[in-house]
């Protein structure tokens, strides 16, 4: 149990340095985050089919 919550610990602490250093390093730059963003639902439907790809053939290793 105690593992379990120093692993949480230690994720909400990287989370905490990722957020803080991204609002303070991040880009502000609008039309790039626009030309990227469109990028973002193709991605995800080629993951999610990857997913059931390896799901549906590849689920003897487990």
């Amino acid at each position: 149990m105690t593992t379990l919550i120093i692993i949480l610990a230690l994720l909400f602490a990287a989370l905490f340095i990722v957020v803080t250093l991204t609002e303070k390093y991040g880009s502000r730059d609008e039309e790039k985050n626009a030309k990227l963003s469109r990028y973002i639902i193709p991605l995800m439907v080629i993951l999610v089919g990857a997913q059931i790809i390896k799901y549906v053939f590849f689920r003897d290793g487990f």
